[in-house]
């Protein structure tokens, strides 16, 4: 089989070719990225040491993508991945362009090639406004649903794919789920496969931390480099919460939906860690201070410093439910929080300056 993957030298799309290539030695890999994000460069080498065909370019360079050899799917991993994207400084227009727009591109390479789709979406698909209104607990370290509580789309396990999608779920969630719909739409209207896995945090070795976007890799990375951390938001505390998926363990679902033909799988559904893998920022700070000590007395995780104003889209809480993603595949996360986070110590131990390769 032949895949076109986007975003290739990326963290997610680095992770996912490496992986794919382990479990299946006959996959043929064209890959397209821009090179746009700092740290990506250092994947190149490596992955067309294995092989990969890697082409440097952008999903938003129509004449670039209609030159390309015809694939027999498209996974597509490339996106600007921050939820303060387009209200940060940076570019709205080029946000939509590349997170929609090229997405729609790719699509159009379906359509011509008869090619599959697999899109990499984003937990940030759901509605901000009822994330911060479900009914929280607040314990010593960290935010929580009540044991036994339960809503439209929501429990203490999680969000499922059920729950609202409403407005505002940020710039980069609207782009994402426009993405969606487009993608079930060109599969429908012209006959190709495509699959939705809507991501929750993903975390392990060699990912790009930064603040708003990688926050295990940026925060563990930063604390055994003695860098000033801070809690931002709701009290100031460290009290939110976010589940992490190992990138690795999105595979075998990968090769099952690119074998499968049949039409009674769900469409879109949650990848994602789950309850058994989330931790709060006060928790993971407790764990570094364990792992890798305070060095730094400003490391403690009651003493870090905390910023009590409010950042655009914060949530105080976000974990998906993947119970639909087992029940129709059988799929579930295989790497534990002790062993990401772990791995992502090593990776800081053995690269101490990390963080200045890939926040320049």
């Amino acid at each position: 089989m032949k895949i076109l993957l986007t975003g290739i030298c990326g963290f997610a799309g680095s992770v996912i070719t490496r992986t794919l290539l382990e479990h299946r030695a006959d996959l043929q890999i064209l890959g397209l990225d821009n090179l746009s994000r700092p740290g990506s460069e250092t994947n190149l080498e490596s992955l067309r040491a294995l092989g990969c065909d890697i082409r440097i370019g952008d999903v938003r360079d129509r004449t670039l993508l209609e030159s390309l050899p015809a694939v027999d799917w498209i996974i597509d991993c490339a996106a600007n991945p921050s939820v303060l994207a387009g209200v940060d400084g940076s570019s709205s227009r080029d946000l939509v362009d590349q997170n929609l727009y090229g997405t729609v591109n790719l699509l159009e390479l379906c359509k011509t090639w008869k090619a599959g789709f697999t899109l990499l979406s984003t937990s940030r698909v759901y509605s901000i406004g009822e994330l911060a209104g479900l009914p929280m607990e607040t314990t010593r370290a960290r935010f929580e649903l009540p044991s036994l509580a339960s809503g439209p789309g929501w429990s203490r396990r999680g969000i499922t794919e059920t729950f609202s999608t409403a407005p505002p779920i940020s710039l980069y969630g609207s782009t994402k789920l426009c993405s969606e719909w487009l993608a079930l739409e060109y599969g429908d209207a012209y006959g190709f496969p495509v699959w939705i896995n809507r991501c929750g945090v993903l975390a392990g070795a060699g990912q790009f931390g930064k603040a708003d976007q990688g926050i295990f890799s940026f925060w563990i990375h930063s604390w055994r480099a003695q860098r000033p951390l801070k809690y931002i938001g709701f009290g100031g505390s460290g009290l939110q919460v976010r589940d992490c998926l190992h990138p690795r363990d999105i595979v075998p679902l990968l090769l099952r939906q690119m074998d499968f033909r049949g039409t009674e799988k769900p469409r879109t559904i949650n990848l994602a860690g789950g309850h058994k893998n989330a931790i709060s920022l006060r928790e993971l700070s407790a764990w570094c201070a364990e792992k890798i000590g305070l060095a730094n007395p400003a490391h403690d995780p009651n003493l870090i410093s905390s910023d009590q104003s409010s950042r655009p889209f914060d949530i105080p809480w976000a974990i998906l439910d993947p119970s639909l993603a087992q029940e129709a595949w059988a799929w579930k996360p295989t790497t534990a929080l002790p062993q990401i986070l772990e791995e992502i110590h090593s990776h800081a131990e053995t690269n101490p300056n990390w963080l200045d390769l890939v926040t320049r």
